[in-house]
């Protein structure tokens, strides 16, 4: 019963909509009730492309310690907000204008139409480094000869099956960063390059960091320490992957920085409580093809992050509901499944 309370909806996201009330109060007090729309659409940017980021942020969690968790929760939320969706977007226009950290701060303050379109102007970069690491999670996750539960049958045991070779992922992913830079245009044909193989290897360390330090815990019901420590990076990454495509699909919307950093910053506070809703009602657990879903999901936007490099625009509507499609199709064929299992139990049965 105390587990069943701690799972209440109402116990898990007030925080969040306390949160958002407030946020949106402050946009309504300074800049006037018509921004309030646009305030509602980016909380809705927000949530809807990082969806599939909250199945996989409980999946981890659910093997870290109390305190790691609460780190995630409370830490995490600041580098989500401040860092990710604030600071880091700063970095790329300073790498892609050559400016120092005032002259771009001031920049986006003062002149976010010159500031967003020097960060589209650095969207390949974001695009190849964001879409090689969410391709390369899952292709891990679907190219893993361990995996059981297949949701997508003769697809997923074929890529299961190919997970018996060790080097294929990379030998696949290298030769896609090979293959981006000869096709890409010109100018930017260094940059995908580079920013792909960091995503590829950055991938790449988190995992074999965090199977290192998690064999040396392989006993322990919770991860603490280092092999702790290494999932919380790889759950930040991931929300960087998919936060700095959504800051420039919000810079569509709005120029304005504060109202960016407000709506997606609400968004990432109900992305995280959503994630402690999952982890704590072990939703995991009653949708048995939630989790391939979420995968599917996150192989999707990291694909369409390479199609964007080809100056191919989905609208962001599309990209944002990529995720619940998938997710939404894997519960419901998870419901279905479950229903045939309690009919088959009960003729065997009787």
């Amino acid at each position: 019963m105390k587990k069943l309370h701690a799972a209440h909806p109402l116990r898990i996201f007030w925080v969040s909509s306390l949160l958002t009330i407030a946020l949106a109060a402050y946009v309504v007090f300074q800049l006037g009730p018509a921004w309030l729309w646009i305030f509602t659409i980016l909380v809705i940017l927000e949530v809807t492309f990082s969806f599939d980021n909250a199945v996989i942020n409980s999946k981890v969690l659910a093997r870290m310690s109390a305190r790691w968790q609460m780190l995630f929760l409370t830490v995490g939320i600041f580098i989500a907000v401040f860092l990710v969706r604030f600071l880091f977007p700063i970095l790329i226009v300073m790498i892609a204008s050559g400016n120092g950290f005032n002259p771009v701060l001031d920049m986006a303050l003062n002149n976010p139409e010159k500031y967003s379109e020097t960060l589209h102007h650095a969207a390949p970069m974001i695009d190849a480094f964001g879409g090689a690491f969410l391709i390369m999670i899952g292709i891990s996750y679907f190219m893993d000869r361990h995996k059981d539960i297949h949701w997508l049958g003769k697809i997923e045991r074929k890529l299961a099956a190919a997970g018996k070779y060790e080097n294929l992922k990379a030998f696949v992913m290298l030769g896609t960063a090979m293959i981006l830079y000869t096709t890409v245009d010109h100018e930017y044909r260094l940059t995908v390059l580079v920013a792909s193989i960091a995503g590829i290897l950055l991938h790449m360390g988190l995992e074999v960091f965090g199977a290192y330090f998690e064999s040396k815990q392989s006993h322990a019901k919770h991860l603490t320490g280092l092999a702790a420590f290494t999932s919380f990076l790889y759950l930040e990454v991931l929300d960087a992957s998919f936060s700095l495509d959504g800051v420039i699909g919000a810079f569509a919307i709005t120029d304005n920085v504060i109202l960016i950093i407000a709506g997606l910053g609400a968004g990432a506070f109900w992305v995280r409580s959503l994630t402690v809703y999952l982890l704590r009602s072990g939703t995991l657990g009653k949708y048995r093809y939630l989790e391939n879903g979420a995968h599917w999901a996150i192989l999707a936007l990291g694909i369409v992050m390479f199609i964007k490099l080809y100056h191919i625009e989905p609208p962001e509507w599309i990209t944002g509901s990529l995720g619940l499609v998938f997710i939404t199709t894997a519960v419901v064929s998870s419901i279905l499944e479950n229903r045939h299992s309690k009919k088959r139990q009960t003729k065997l049965a009787s």
